[in-house]
């Protein structure tokens, strides 16, 4: 069986012949799609222009829809789940790649993942906050001692716990981030608390 970060499940077999005809596709091609992509994950509830714009990716490449929205569907399981597991962006490649994504692809793609966590972690905590609320809240700075990976030794990441009311009961919601997403959230939350007191 195949070691994924994103999921503990079976993975649908559509999702391997999507990731092929992924492959398929120029560089410039799938840097056009992941785009789409990224924005429609960083707005979701924009459902009907990802529709608009994936009937207009097929159109300006002469690829039928119904398979491009297979594949745009395939794609969007390992962000989803990376998301809920708060994956870094070279196990998101991995998994990709274990998919049958090209290296290469699979590269791009996890930059592009790279780039857009902190809007995507805010976002996270946007839905948690807004669907549930917050009862308490507690952080903690810490510093990898060990990892695979040489060059995350001795950096610096904070663990966020979120005590968040779900009905009647409390449930702890945790995050994980590094320094530089921590403080990209922080200056995000000054810039909320400053929007908010000039509506006050």
């Amino acid at each position: 069986m195949v070691h994924l970060n994103y999921t503990r499940d079976p993975v649908p077999e559509a999702v391997n012949t999507d990731m092929q005809n992924l492959n398929l596709l120029t560089a410039e091609q799938f840097s056009a799609l992941t785009e789409v992509i990224f924005q429609f994950l960083t707005e979701p509830k924009e459902g009907e222009r990802l529709l608009a714009q994936l009937a207009e990716f097929a159109t300006a490449n002469g690829i039928s829809l119904g398979p491009l929205k297979n594949i745009v569907k395939s794609v969007l399981l390992v962000p989803n789940g990376a998301m809920k597991r708060n994956l870094t962006s070279e196990q998101v490649k991995a998994d990709f790649i274990t998919l049958g994504l090209s290296e290469e692809k699979a590269n791009y793609f996890a930059e592009q993942w790279k780039i857009n966590t902190p809007a995507l972690t805010r976002l996270a905590l946007g839905q948690t906050l807004m669907i549930n609320q917050l009862v308490d809240m507690e952080w903690k700075f810490g510093v990898t001692a060990g990892s695979s990976e040489l060059q995350k030794v001795g950096s610096i990441f904070l663990q966020l716990k979120l005590v968040v009311k779900k009905g009647n009961k409390n449930e702890n919601v945790y995050i994980e981030l590094t320094l530089p997403q921590f403080y990209n959230f922080l200056h995000e939350m000054e810039r909320v608390k400053t929007s908010m007191e000039c509506l006050s």
